[in-house]
């Protein structure tokens, strides 16, 4: 969590945006808050810097509403000055090898460790970079929901794992069935293994008791020729001793057709989840099948371990060892539930970064490294513009270095001191980023720390349409109160 300058603005993850006694001294303060879940929503990170932004150059605006300065010219200087950025950011954008995994490691841990401590940032930059790994596939737009984010209370935040499998929220429902197997031949289907209940309002009428047992019978007969045929695949497959079989259903499965499944060393999983159903062929193999029909050996997946483990009331079932997934499961643990929530924010976040940077190959040099860049840029441009609207460039210059001093007063360094430092060595022609370890300049490039092209790109957009935005209202209301002058009077907005 960071805290503005002001300490009246603190970000929440998922753009929740904490206004510290200000809903009802500012009314804006919800349209920020939209902002930055805006910003959170289209690209995954960046509110903070969004809130930030924001608040700076409305501050810095002030000075010079203070002095006069009509609120038009400093919006007209905030959009030359955006534009200009922009234009910057463009020049100062790396492109990069994506193929790299060290390099898309740096990526995840520099976004990472701005929401979790360190360790866990760097055992979290691994596990988000090989699951975008496992799901990508050439030429095809990267899907996210591929990747399963499971919850365990259990153990502590860095027993945190990938798997390259499946992970399913729920166990078999028989006694006798294995609860580890070797070499499984995984069955995806969607067939009702039990007695179906008859449509209400139907009565059936038997002329003695024999007639009734006979239709009691093929029914049953029906559901058990169904498990039979899996049964008959089983023995098919599984020629050894060291095989094991997997059925995983989304429909119900009755207790009868579970004996049979378990007498012959099947596990079986029932009402399987939708979603974990879509992901089962992705990550095993195989394909989904509606019917038990022609089964042939081409429909299963394959996994060599599959085993269960039990919590409390609740029990995982593990499908690991999968040649080539497109699916895969985060398996969080935490010892509280707070803790999880941070993890699977933090998880969520390190995604997206990776996936942005896999999406444009662009980076750009974090730690403050661009917004310092960008002022001395803008300072230079400020020069070749004539008229008052110079002001409204140099209000958005000094606006932008917000970000590096936030940094500074978090790590807890002097921020004038340290802004001095940045300066003097940026003015030698380096690119420079703050230490928060030190407070000294470093290379962002060397230290493997940066920020994503499209999240600056989205903030320098938002802060300015909303910052020139909330300078603007003033004048539109004093607008709309000059042409009711002389009738009714307005209250709010409103005519009474």
């Amino acid at each position: 969590m960071l805290v503005s300058s002001t300490g009246d603005i603190k970000i929440t993850k998922d753009g929740e945006v904490l206004l510290k006694e200000m809903q009802i001294q500012h009314p804006t303060a919800g349209l920020i808050a939209r902002t930055a879940t805006s910003q959170d929503r289209i690209v995954g990170d960046g509110t903070t810097s969004t809130v930030l932004l924001i608040g700076e150059l409305l501050r810095q605006a002030e000075r010079y509403l203070a002095e006069g300065l009509h609120p038009r010219v400093i919006a007209d200087g905030f959009n030359l000055a955006n534009e200009r950025t922009r234009k910057f950011l463009e020049e100062f954008k790396v492109k990069k090898n994506t193929s790299d995994k060290h390099f898309l490691t740096n990526v995840a841990r520099s976004s990472l460790r701005t929401k979790v401590h360190q360790k866990l940032a760097d055992r979290l930059a691994d596990i988000v970079v090989d699951a975008v790994l496992t799901i990508k596939k050439d030429n095809e737009p990267l899907d996210l929901f591929m990747i399963e984010v499971m919850a365990m209370q259990h153990h502590s935040d860095v027993d945190t794992r990938l798997i390259k499998g499946l992970v399913l929220d729920h166990g078999a429902r028989h006694p006798d069935m294995p609860k580890n197997l070797k070499n499984c031949f995984i069955l995806t289907c969607n067939v009702s293994l039990e007695l179906e209940k008859a449509v209400d309002n139907v009565v059936f009428q038997y002329q003695d008791a024999e007639g009734r047992e006979q239709f009691v019978n093929q029914e049953r007969k029906f559901i058990d020729d169904r498990c039979a045929k899996i049964i008959a695949l089983k023995r098919l497959v599984c020629d050894t001793a060291d095989k094991g079989f997997v059925i995983i259903n989304q429909k119900g499965i009755d207790p009868a057709s579970l004996q049979m499944f378990a007498n012959e060393g099947i596990l079986a999983l029932r009402r399987a989840k939708r979603r974990n159903m879509e992901r089962c062929t992705l990550a095993c193999g195989g394909i989904a099948v509606n019917s038990v029909e022609d089964l042939t050996k081409d429909v299963l997946g394959f996994a060599k371990s599959v085993y269960q483990h039990k919590l409390g009331e609740e029990t995982y079932t593990f499908l690991e060892g999968v040649e080539h997934p497109f699916s895969c499961t985060i398996l969080m643990k935490g010892p509280s539930k707070h803790v999880i929530l941070q993890i699977k924010d933090a998880i969520r976040d390190g995604v997206r970064a990776i996936k942005n940077v896999l999406d444009d190959g662009n980076i750009v040099p974090g730690a403050g490294a661009f917004q310092m860049a960008a002022r001395a840029d803008l300072i230079k441009f400020k020069e070749t513009i004539s008229g008052r609207a110079k002001f409204g460039v140099q209000a958005f210059a000094d606006a932008l270095t917000v970000i590096p001093k936030t940094l500074a007063a978090n790590s807890g360094f002097d921020v004038i001191d340290t802004m001095l430092k940045l300066e003097e060595a940026h003015g030698k022609g380096h690119v420079v980023g703050l230490d928060i370890h030190t407070g000294d300049p470093i290379d962002p490039d060397e230290e493997g720390i940066y920020d994503n092209y499209i999240v600056i790109r989205q903030v320098l957009e938002n802060s300015t349409v909303i910052a020139t935005q909330l300078l603007l209202v003033d004048e539109v209301l004093k607008a709309g109160k000059s042409t009711t002058k002389g009738g009714p009077e307005m209250v709010g907005g409103e005519a009474e």
